[in-house]
């Protein structure tokens, strides 16, 4: 027998509030917030402060999130890579948890240093996988990377990348100042 509460989620999910309400107010909030931030439309001044402008942000937020949700191919992958990326942040805030059972009080932090790019770039090829499976491009890039086709191909790319590594690590340092050291600079 479900419970009370089940049957609200059935319901919920029945009146299209996980395939229609919430990705449009994820979608609009994102937008809206990216739009606030960034000031594409520029600003207003208001007695002397100045203001973006929250209208036409909103309006494009509103029209952008109604595209969205008018495609349900769109919608599926919202809730694939929102579903995923949780389970992702799950897993990460249960493995800090580990490490920080086994670290004493008053101790620096985990991550510190390299550890907090390590963890970023995990994060960053965990989400790039959830997409690339969301949008159902897993069993091409699988079938592709295991050579089965285009083996010429991906060695190709390898070479190409490994080549780009080498030419950034040779490349990278510090700025070239025609031979004139800083402190010798004048002014």
């Amino acid at each position: 027998m479900a419970s009370a509460f089940r049957n609200v989620i059935v319901f919920f999910e029945e009146i299209g509030l996980y395939d229609v309400v919430l990705p449009f107010l994820l979608v609009f909030t994102i937008v809206f917030a990216i739009l606030e931030k960034t000031r594409v439309y520029g600003t207003e001044t208001i007695d002397g402060k100045e203001y973006s402008k929250k209208n036409l942000n909103s309006i494009t937020a509103f029209v952008i999130a109604f595209f969205v949700i008018a495609s349900s191919k769109l919608v599926a992958i919202i809730t694939t890579v929102s579903s995923y990326t949780v389970i992702l942040l799950m897993l990460s805030v249960l493995f800090l948890l580990l490490v920080g059972s086994f670290m004493k009080e008053g101790e620096g932090g985990f991550l510190t240093g390299n550890w907090n790019y390590f963890f970023m770039i995990m994060m960053f090829v965990g989400i790039a996988l959830i997409f690339i499976y969301a949008l159902g491009w897993w069993d091409v890039m699988w079938d592709f990377f295991r050579f089965e086709t285009g083996g010429e191909v991906v060695g190709s790319v390898i070479l190409l990348a490994i080549i780009v590594l080498f030419i950034w690590y040779i490349v990278k340092g510090e700025p070239h100042t025609d031979g004139v050291k800083k402190e010798d600079k004048k002014d």
